[in-house]
């Protein structure tokens, strides 16, 4: 019998989304920062899904957890395990990560399992960790759409050998250096002279040597630039520039002004708290025709020339629209003026007007190739198309002689590996070596993702901050856009988006990523990869749809990579830019149509959903990340790029999906930053390939099992204190692991009930249970919740509130008696939190209501989780029917639209283990029953 995973049972979500989250803000040594890639997962998510999805539930191994609670407390130490395990900063602690290895090696050891250890004692049954290392190989993670990596990575920490593949060659690179490279060099000491000189008896651990090599020969590389184009960047006023900053202009549409004029957005250059605002004031000279460009401190800028309705001439003040500039830039008339720089000074930034600029010669290189697809949204229109236009001269220039410097620097890493003694055999890193020249080959492709990283911020596409006072590079967001004023860095400072920068972020990535298991990453598309795989553990996130064209967007960086290791990947960079007829997209531009690009999408996921319900391991689940848009017609109807698309695709290709839980990586301040509804970043799946022998079944079957499993699996997600906000997500799992287990569904027509429909019944069920729990609750608060659908907190008639009293056998005094709503002047209220007692003790209250309770709770929370917790302290086992009642408020408050209510609920449901350790702190009596 096949054991369910922890993943398809239950998850710490909250904990899981938190440090997704909180991702967000971790740079040094993060992946993300080895080179850019779009809308790669958060390791948090990866890791904790890998390992959930290997480790057993408690309830799949009732010989050791044979009761309820004692399943509970197993699921609660595993929990601590994965909360303990995604923390940024156990990704390299030892200790945790061979703790979570060892509870994979637990769940597929083929010998009995050893009995659950005493963390106060030694177990002698406890697999030592190379008898967990030699078991862990023989599972095999694939991520056939590796994009960013995240996935083969985290499979790689957990000591999981990791395999991927991508089409792309920009995203199968960048996954190569993350599980490929680094673990072919494992252990080695650099080669560079000044490391063999410093280190002494220093052990270097991982790619640590790799990554003291990468920082040398960028600052080599760095020196040897500055040599040959070191005058190109000037000092501005006897100080080193950080940025040059320009404009560009467009003729003015006014035949009374002969001149070019400004296309500023703001023109504010500083905009910081504390500091006086610094902003640049064109000069109309009106005898000349001509403007220039004065920095200005304090006072009030004013304003910027251009916007998404159009601009206006600052000489004349006649307007313009953007189709003006559009028709100014196909034309070739669009140029550019420097507006000033931005100069390092001892206590910050400085501001300097008409600065000098030096002569810059032609490029004797520029990257060939149309901008196309995505990549033609917004900069095309107004004239540049080709890929070297997004670049100045002397960023072409600077480009360029660093990516001469590879070839030269190639020589050099060899030479000192010679002197270092290391053996050369000769084979190259494409085809598995790991000597001399293999890892000299692996040293130039990481100072070639510097050269990338560059690009990113020496585009004529980078926008200066101003708050940040700082460089923002050319992809702010998953678009090439159009940018009115840029900055032009200088790559020999030492601030925003300079040289020796870039070499930093690249070398403490890989000085943090693992190498103690084996990688391979292949340029395969996804049916190819799966196809060609035995027994995989599929984990990946496939593309969404329409949501991003990457093949169009990635040669921005294809074009100097193409260039710069060509030659040490031939295979990988064979193509003028990157393949796009068949990447996973669609792309009605590429398709010819609508209809031909939906078409494309969908028979082509279908064929790699077919292929993992063919190939996937069997004791395990398939892991997909999902991350929808929602769109609907004109009639209301729901697209076929939904969700419910989305999971028919996956029942037809014969998967049973056995779970669906909804990972949140944009979190506020609080433990849920919401709207009218916080829609997850992303949902993950847990599937397995349907049984050959399932079964069919009917519509009232299907609806009789829900109502037979639901209410207790559901019961198990809200002892979790699954957020309201991801409880409807997360039923869905539960209610598809039954729909999806059959080979279809009948319906009485005798048509196969579609997933759709499914989904509708699932709804209707979680309804009739939180209902259910409704009618469990005192009268008062049944009252209460009824009024509150209908009227919220604001007043209704008192002949509405007697009848509704009646009905529920109480009357409405006693309603205003039990100080759950106030009656006056023939209207009746609820109470809302503001006006509660805040001493409010309820071991005191004669006529206690959970109503009452929710509303305390809720209102202390808003004041402290400690406040709370005590609070929930002297309420007692009275307190988890609050609980219930705060999961029903959440559901009426955010489809009445009652947002900071849904807020408030939401945010009582999702703290509720943390109030429980704060009760467990408090002292005194508690109430223990109704």
């Amino acid at each position: 019998m096949v054991k369910r995973k922890l993943i398809e049972v239950a998850l710490p979500l909250e904990a899981i989304s938190k440090e997704s989250a909180r991702e967000k803000s971790i740079r040094h040594g993060h992946p993300s920062t080895l080179h850019l890639w779009w809308a790669r997962r958060p390791l948090a998510a990866a890791r904790a899904v890998l390992w959930s999805s290997l480790v057993d539930d408690p309830s799949s191994r009732p010989d050791e957890f044979p009761t309820e609670e004692d399943q509970k407390i197993e699921r609660k130490r595993l929990f601590d395990i994965l909360e303990r395990l995604i923390k940024w900063e156990n990704s390299n602690n030892e200790d945790v990560l061979a703790e979570a290895r060892q509870e994979i090696h637990r769940s597929i050891s083929t010998q009995p399992n050893p009995t659950q250890p005493n963390p106060t004692q030694p177990n002698p049954t406890q697999p030592n960790i190379d008898d967990t290392s030699r078991d862990l190989l023989k599972i095999k993670v694939l991520d056939p759409f590796c994009g960013g990596g995240a996935i083969p990575l985290e499979a790689q920490r957990l000591g999981l050998p990791a395999y991927g593949g991508d089409l792309n060659p920009v995203p199968l690179l960048i996954t190569k250096g993350m599980v490929e490279i680094p673990p072919r060099f494992a252990g080695r000491a650099p080669v560079n002279p000044r490391s063999r000189a410093e280190s002494g008896l220093k052990t270097w651990r991982g790619a640590q040597g790799l990554a003291e090599d990468i920082r040398y020969y960028g600052e080599w590389m760095r020196e040897r630039a500055w040599e040959r184009i070191g005058h190109l960047y000037p000092k501005v006023d006897g100080k080193t520039a950080i940025a040059w900053l320009w404009a560009r202009t467009v003729q003015s549409p006014d035949p009374a002004w002969k001149g070019q004029v400004p296309l500023l957005k703001s023109g504010v250059l500083r905009n910081k708290p504390g500091k006086p605002v610094v902003w640049v004031e064109p000069v109309v000279d009106r005898d000349t025709q001509t403007v220039s460009y004065k920095i200005r401190e304090g006072g009030t800028p004013g304003g910027g020339t251009v916007g998404r309705g159009g601009g206006v001439c600052v000489a004349t003040g006649a307007s313009f629209g953007l189709s003006y500039v559009r028709e100014q830039g196909q034309r070739g008339k669009m140029g550019e003026v420097c507006i000033g720089a931005v100069v390092e000074e001892s206590k910050g930034r400085g501001y300097v007007s008409s600065p000098v600029l030096p002569d810059v010669p032609e490029p004797s290189w520029k990257p060939v190739g149309k901008l196309m697809g995505k990549a033609t949204d917004s900069v095309p229109l107004y004239g540049m198309t080709e890929w070297a236009e997004l670049f100045t001269d002397r960023q072409l220039v600077t480009l360029t002689t660093f990516s001469d410097l590879l070839l030269e620097v190639r020589e050099v890493v060899e030479g000192d590996a010679h002197r270092a003694r290391w053996d050369d055999d000769g084979i190259r890193l494409r085809d598995g070596g790991s000597q001399m020249t293999a890892y000299t080959d692996a040293v130039v492709t990481y100072l070639a993702f510097v050269v990338n990283k560059c690009a990113d911020y020496w585009s004529n596409l980078c926008s200066w901050h101003n708050s940040g006072e700082k460089i923002r590079n050319t992809f702010g967001r998953q678009a090439i856009a159009m940018v009115w004023d840029y900055a032009e860095a200088n790559p020999f400072s030492l601030s925003s988006g300079n040289w020796l920068g870039q070499v930093d972020w690249v070398m403490k990535s890989v000085a943090h990523l693992p190498t103690s298991m084996p990688g391979e990453v292949r340029q395969r598309d996804a049916v190819a990869c799966v196809g060609e795989a035995e027994r995989p553990v599929v984990s990946t996130d496939p593309p969404y749809y329409d949501n991003i064209q990457y093949a169009d967007l990635s040669d921005f960086f294809y074009v100097w990579l193409r260039r710069n290791v060509g030659e040490i990947w031939p295979e990988e960079c064979a193509t003028l830019l990157t393949p796009k007829g068949d990447e996973l997209v669609a792309n009605h531009w590429r398709a010819g149509s609508k209809g031909a690009a939906k078409e494309h999408f969908e028979s082509g996921m279908f064929k790699v959903m077919e292929q993992i319900a063919q190939k996937q391991h069997s004791e395990f689940p398939a892991t997909l990340f999902y991350a929808f848009k929602q769109q609907e017609t004109k009639t209301g109807e729901t697209t076929s790029t939904g969700w419910e698309t989305f999971l028919q695709g996956l029942v037809d290709a014969g998967l049973e999906i056995t779970a669906t839980w909804p990972v949140r990586t944009e979190m506020g301040s609080r433990m849920i930053s919401m709207g009218a509804a916080a829609l997850a970043s992303s949902v993950v799946l847990a599937c397995r390939p349907r049984p050959d022998d399932a079964l069919l079944e009917t519509r009232g079957g299907f609806v009789e099992a829900l109502r037979a499993e639901l209410p207790g699996a559901v019961g198990l997600l809200q002892e979790q204190a699954i957020p309201p906000v991801d409880m409807a997500q997360s039923a869905i799992g539960l209610g598809m692991r039954v729909f999806s287990r059959y080979r279809r569904v009948v319906e009485a027509s005798g048509d196969t009930m579609r997933v759709r429909t499914a989904l509708a019944l699932i709804n209707e069920v979680l309804g009739e249970i939180l209902s259910e729990e409704e009618m469990e609750m005192d009268a008062d608060s049944r009252f209460a919740l009824t009024w509150y659908r209908q009227f919220g907190f604001e007043p209704g008639p008192f002949g509405d509130a007697e009848t509704l009293a009646l009905a529920m056998n109480i009357s409405v005094a006693g309603v205003v008696e039990a100080e759950v709503a106030k009656s006056k002047g023939g209207q009746v209220r609820l109470l809302n939190r503001e006006e509660l007692d805040p001493e409010w003790d309820p071991t005191e209250d004669k006529r206690l209501t959970v109503w009452e309770l929710t509303q305390h709770l809720t209102a202390r929370l808003e004041m402290s989780e400690v406040k709370a917790g005590e609070l929930l302290a002297r309420a007692g086992g009275f307190g988890d029917k609050a609980r219930h009642l705060a999961y029903v408020l959440y559901e009426v408050a955010n489809g009445a639209g009652r947002t900071e209510d849904a807020v408030a609920y939401n945010s009582l449901v999702a703290t509720w283990n943390s109030l429980l350790v704060e009760a467990g702190k408090a002292e005194g009596p508690s109430q223990q029953t109704f």
